[in-house]
């Protein structure tokens, strides 16, 4: 009897064995499965973000009210069937400074007479149309001449008893590179054309062989490292004036070295302001890049050098060795949830839906304030963002128990959850952004223009880059051509002692119309 039971007993707790072995393989090939579809979507599906918005369609047990009723069309204007009214295209007018050259299609004179009566025609209007015309780049030689002057007198009279008199010449205006035969225009037009259009300067070489000019790659990479080099000063004047912002955001990509000891490098950017002056902005619109051999948190703390401000990034665990306060960023977390929407079987949607449901209503907050003073933003996100915060957070928690951990969605809730803290901080600032868009923004030049030239040489030449990706990114954010800039920071830096204030070279003090005269 008692043997019976041992065995009852034996069999329950193997039955209870493979159950749990059951469900252990069942999560794992769940798993697998939207590893599988998720990586199928990232190679044939579209990569926009966008969401339908229509989670809080789903009729679930935990869903939650509406913080705020939302604004609907009334029965009269829904029942209302409007026919579709194609737009027509209009072609924008070319820029009013372009040079003009007028050409006048006119009538011979013998055909200025009616055909009816014979009287002569008088002009009753014109028409105009404008066509662009492309003039390719030109390339010129400045030679420049050095009269020298001796006197004749003092000539004469020397005996050799006194030094032959002085002779006299025009200084050489210092250069950026001296004795070099490339010009301020020149050095700007290189340096652009790889930094700004991504085009590396092999292909560069071709081009300059088109107008019978000898320039090698080797040549040109020696005046991009000796213009990066000259522009540290101005670049560390940028740094400090970043640095006392009380908002900064950061983020880091990947980059190749060849002569380096690690296999993966690091081109960190920070920058502060907005990526448009179209954007009314209160803080200055600074871009800088840094490159480091490695993603350790320290790279971080070194370049912010104790800054204690707001720093709004990722969920990267190296910014907390920071002193800064973090701030968390919305669209990583919808990122996280997209995945696991992307993951899910096909035309199953629930829970991702209904997290991505609530996000959407607080970027749709966002949209309203965008033109608001940070005052106001800070009020209107207090009122309004706070209330959908706190039923998403309980949304959340509820959540969690309900989903398995490693699943793609049990993933976003748990890393929503660990940076709750960060991400609602956005609403305690009006100068903080509900996401970190500001700095991927500004890293997405660097990558494009990566996947051009692919890799740098040597760590200087990484660093080069930073310096130079700094300044055009800087000027393109204050709406400065980077050519024009480029030319002008080339033709005053070499004019400047180390000492001397830059502070009238900074993109702000630059009024875009008359670059050149400064």
């Amino acid at each position: 009897m008692l043997s019976m039971k041992q065995s009852t007993s034996s069999l329950e707790q193997r039955i209870v064995e493979l159950e749990n072995q059951v469900e252990k393989l069942q999560s794992r090939n769940q798993y697998l499965e939207e590893l599988f579809r998720l990586a199928q979507h990232k190679k044939f599906g579209a990569s926009s973000e966008a969401h339908s918005g229509q989670g809080e369609l789903f009729d679930e047990a935990e869903s939650v009210d509406e913080v705020a009723e939302e604004t609907t069309q009334a029965p009269a204007e829904q029942d209302v069937i409007r026919s579709y009214k194609r737009n027509k295209p209009k072609r924008k007018p070319l820029p009013a400074n372009l040079p003009r050259e007028t050409v006048v299609l006119d009538l011979a004179e013998e055909d200025k007479i009616c055909d009816c009566c014979g009287h002569a025609l008088h002009q009753i209007g014109e028409d105009r149309a404008e066509k662009l015309e492309f003039v390719p780049a030109k390339v010129k030689v400045i030679e420049t001449v050095r009269p020298k002057y001796a006197c004749r007198q003092c000539e004469k009279q020397d005996d050799g008893s006194r030094e032959q008199s002085p002779i006299k010449q025009a200084s050489v205006a210092p250069a950026i590179i001296p004795k070099g035969i490339a010009t301020p225009s020149l050095l700007s037009q290189i340096i652009t054309s790889k930094y700004q259009y991504s085009l590396p300067l092999y292909r560069q070489e071709a081009l300059f062989m088109q107008h019978g000019i000898e320039l090698s790659r080797k040549t040109m990479a020696d005046w991009v490292l000796k213009c990066a080099e000259a522009l540290v000063p101005f670049c560390l004047l940028l740094r400090q004036i970043l640095l006392k912002q009380p908002v900064v955001h950061a983020d880091e990509t990947t980059v190749k070295v060849l002569k380096e000891d690690k296999s993966t490098c690091y081109m960190w950017v920070y920058c502060t302001g907005a990526d448009s002056p179209e954007v009314n902005h209160p803080l200055p619109n600074i871009v800088l890049y840094d490159y480091q051999n490695s993603r350790r948190g320290q790279c971080v703390v070194d370049f912010l050098d104790g800054f204690t401000q707001y720093l709004q990034v990722d969920g990267y665990v190296g910014y907390h060795q920071t002193q800064a306060i973090l701030v968390g960023c919305w669209a990583h977390t919808r990122r996280k949830f997209m995945e696991a929407k992307q993951a899910a079987a096909n035309g199953k949607q629930g829970k991702a839906d209904m997290a991505l449901s609530f996000i959407q209503k607080l970027y749709r907050i966002e949209t309203q304030t965008k033109d608001k003073t940070p005052q106001e933003k800070q009020l209107i996100r207090q009122q309004q963002a706070r209330p959908i915060l706190d039923k998403f957070k309980q949304w959340l928690y509820k959540s969690s128990i309900q989903v398995l951990p490693k699943s793609k969605l049990g993933e976003a809730i748990n890393y929503n959850l660990n940076q709750w803290h960060k991400l609602i901080r956005y609403i305690d600032d009006g100068l903080l952004n509900i996401d970190n868009n500001r700095a991927e923004r500004a890293v997405k030049p660097f990558v494009i223009g990566r996947k051009n030239w692919m890799f740098s040489n040597t760590p200087r030449g990484a660093q080069a880059s930073a310096n130079l990706y700094s300044v055009i990114e800087t000027a393109k954010a204050n709406g400065l051509m980077p050519f024009d800039y480029l030319t002008m920071l080339f033709t005053e830096l070499p004019k400047r002692k180390p000492a001397d204030d830059l502070t009238d070279l900074l993109p702000w003090s630059i009024v875009p119309n008359e670059i050149e005269s400064v």
